[in-house]
């Protein structure tokens, strides 16, 4: 198992930094309607642009990403992105990667190494 702890806090202010360079604006611990929280979320004005989760744990992880998911669908994002420091994919072949098809949820497991670039990208694209 390759990986490495993820500085939850330092990740954070980084996405926090990006995406209010960008003209976003990011919200931790985002309350959502029925009680649950979001780890971080990017907003544009209300419109619900991603949800981001950190998970830094190899076990339950197929557990973690459907909770992660039904989080963010039932709040209104159709986007999630789960950072995760580990090497192997959680969703692969896996009857918790057709349930989240189903929910019409686009979420992605990005290394923690990799999501500010991909953020910036992700941003520059809406």
């Amino acid at each position: 198992m390759e990986g490495f702890k993820i500085k939850i806090k330092a990740l954070t202010n980084e996405i926090i930094e990006i995406s209010e360079m960008m003209g976003f604006k990011a919200v931790k611990e985002l309350s959502t309607r029925d009680g649950a929280r979001i780890d971080l979320a990017i907003l544009k004005e209300n419109e619900k642009i991603l949800a981001i989760e950190f998970e830094n744990s190899y076990k339950w992880i197929k557990q973690r990403v459907l909770y992660n998911t039904i989080k963010a669908h039932r709040d209104g994002f159709n986007r999630l992105w789960i950072v995760y420091p580990f090497n192997n994919k959680p969703l692969k072949n896996s009857w918790v990667g057709s349930f989240i098809e189903e929910l019409g949820v686009e979420i992605e497991v990005i290394h923690p190494k990799e999501i500010g670039k991909k953020l910036k990208e992700f941003l520059k694209s809406l």
